[in-house]
């Protein structure tokens, strides 16, 4: 990593900054704004940070409670530019953190079978599958993952 990474819980004005810079994320066709993560989060407990480079937003990660005493995090992202330095990894310890201060058991996540390097990071860190959910186009399978805490 070649820069200086701050991750802390945040606001959702700057989970929409990094979201917007996030290629995969655009061809869902979904307007993606703080009322479209407020509607989602609802009152549940929940977690949203983001990784600064300095005062600038690089990358987020929002999770909020599931059954199960679980922790669902639902969408993360990191700018393109700020891939392959840590980015994701720092933003994964500060959740598990996170859960383990709220005395969750477990961490689920769901991804797409086309995000093969996503889903290739969660295996290789300690996540199970545990379910698919089918689709038409198989590279648009959901794939369910959970990491006990």
């Amino acid at each position: 990593m070649g820069f200086v990474l701050d991750v802390r819980e945040s606001n959702l004005e700057d989970v929409v900054d990094v979201n917007n810079d996030i290629p995969e994320f655009k061809s869902d066709g979904d307007v993606i704004d703080t009322d479209y993560f407020r509607k989602r989060i609802g009152d549940k407990a929940h977690a949203i940070l983001v990784a600064y480079v300095g005062t600038i937003p690089v990358g987020y990660m929002v999770s909020y409670e599931d059954e199960n005493n679980s922790l669902y995090c639902w969408m993360a992202g990191v700018r393109p530019d700020f891939r392959k330095g840590g980015v994701l990894t720092e933003l994964m310890k500060k959740q598990f953190q996170w859960a383990r201060v709220y005395e969750y058991d477990k961490i689920t996540i769901k991804t797409r079978n086309e995000r093969r390097e996503m889903l290739s990071y969660l295996m290789k860190n300690n996540f199970m599958i545990t379910s698919v959910e089918e689709r038409e186009n198989v590279l648009d399978n959901r794939i369910l993952l959970e990491s006990y805490l």
